[in-house]
């Protein structure tokens, strides 16, 4: 297996990179178009994909999507001239490990390199619960953490939702290594990555000879997990053949990979985590209701970052040790500034946009303190009353629209005399929609509703 391929239309970059790489007991390949960085993915096996996001024969997300269909476990950083949140959300969403801005540092880059690669190799023999794990101090994550430490020791399956970025993987992992399976292995899966045609293959594994390309047996991630908790991220992204045949698994303790009839009996405990409301992925008929309930045996909402002030600066903290251990740097402190612009911003991307302004900072300061010449645009430039305001205007949006659907319905069943499927024609939507919108709205209880 070799290290890192670089894709950048770029041909100092490459060079420059796969050499500094090279010097660095790395191997490295280049390629100046998406087209010959795909052609060197079928010919090798890669750990990492670099990629520059705008590339003459296509850009970062199309890019992200076709590298997945050749090999859903390869880890992909896309570098941008466009220091973009919302694109970088969007990117991570799509599968992407991470993303650095340019000008590359590529001191900053090798360094993600190395953690990326220590990482694999932990997730191969790691037994113990993470020692990086930082917890916070808020009181809505201390009672998650209680929340998570009560179900650890069951067999229970956790659905855990949150924004991308918040940390579900991290609770995840809590939950795994206080459990009696915490000596087994912990698999997690991104099933946002992973290409709709390989879902089946990639997850219950294939036989030699299965389908067109099919040249060897594959172990699928039920099958590594044996015996211990696989942890599925984003399984609302999963089409709904794979969501039947994930709750057979559950039901059942069965898999039967792709091109085989031979049932595998399985022992795995399950995890799952969306960054969406998965019951009204349900009510719109994007998820499977009996999936749902399924995997719902015990729910955890981690809130966004942004909502935990307490912890913001325990994590800043954390993440600059981090930072200086990796980069080799002595930066101590934030200045008072930074702690309040950091206590004031949003952050949209959680705790991964955090990680990658500490870590940023620490790169380009000088001294012992990280200033806010050293933090980016977006942050320095950040007005709390314009954000503030949008986010609190989307907000009460989103809670208006609920409050409106809710008495929407309210007054049809009142209008139809409670018949359901009166009332349902009359909100445009069938029978099954609204006993799902009645019950998660609490209507018959609260209205007396038969």
């Amino acid at each position: 297996m070799k290290d890192i391929l670089i894709i950048d239309d770029d041909t100092y970059i490459c060079s420059l990179l796969e050499n500094y790489f090279q010097q660095n007991g790395l191997s490295a390949d280049s390629a100046f178009k998406a087209s010959g960085g795909l052609e060197l993915l079928k010919k090798n096996d890669y750990r990492i994909a670099l990629c520059d996001y705008r590339l003459p024969d296509s850009d970062g997300m199309e890019l992200l999507h076709n590298i997945r269909r050749l090999n859903a476990r390869i880890k992909i950083i896309i570098m941008t001239a466009y220091a973009d949140v919302n694109m970088a959300v969007k990117l991570i969403k799509a599968g992407a490990l991470d993303y650095v801005t340019k000008p590359i540092q590529p001191e900053e880059i090798l360094e993600l390199i190395k953690e990326v690669i220590r990482t694999s190799s932990k997730e191969k023999s790691r037994n113990t619960f993470d020692k990086d794990f930082v917890s916070g101090k808020s009181v809505q994550i201390q009672e998650i953490l209680k929340h998570a430490k009560i179900v650890a020791p069951t067999d229970m399956t956790v659905l855990i939702q949150g924004e991308t970025g918040s940390g579900k993987e991290y609770i995840a992992r809590a939950i795994h290594f206080n459990s009696h399976r915490s000596n087994q292995p912990f698999v997690a899966v991104d099933c946002g990555a992973i290409p709709r045609d390989l879902a089946n293959s990639e997850l219950f594994g294939h036989v030699k000879g299965a389908f067109t390309g099919a040249v060897n047996n594959k172990v699928g991630f039920f099958e590594y997990a044996n015996g211990g908790t696989l942890f599925l991220d984003e399984i609302g992204n999963l089409s709904y053949d794979i969501q039947v045949k994930i709750l057979r698994v559950l039901q059942e303790r069965i898999i039967t990979k792709v091109g085989d009839k031979k049932n595998i009996e399985i022992d795995v405990r399950i995890i799952v985590a969306s960054n969406e409301d998965l019951w009204n992925e349900v009510n719109k008929n994007n998820f499977r209701e009996d999936l749902y309930h399924r995997v719902n045996e015990f729910k955890i909402n981690l809130p966004p970052l942004r909502h935990r002030k307490d912890d913001i600066l325990i994590f800043a903290e954390h993440f600059r040790e981090q930072a200086n251990a990796n980069l080799h740097k002595k930066v101590e402190h934030f200045s008072p500034e930074v702690e309040k612009l950091f206590l004031q911003y949003p952050w949209k991307g959680n705790l991964r946009e955090l990680r990658n302004v500490v870590k940023r900072g620490v790169l380009l300061t000088d001294g012992d303190t990280i200033k806010p010449e050293s933090l980016p645009d977006e942050l320095r430039n950040y007005s709390p009353e314009e954000i503030d305001n949008s986010y609190s205007q989307a907000e009460g949006l989103k809670k208006a629209s609920v409050d409106a659907e809710r008495q929407v319905i309210i007054n049809a069943l009142k209008q139809a005399n409670n018949n359901k499927s009166k009332a349902a024609k009359m909100l445009n939507i069938d029978r099954k929609t609204l006993y799902n919108k009645i019950k998660h709205y609490g209507i018959q209880a609260e209205n007396n509703l038969i």
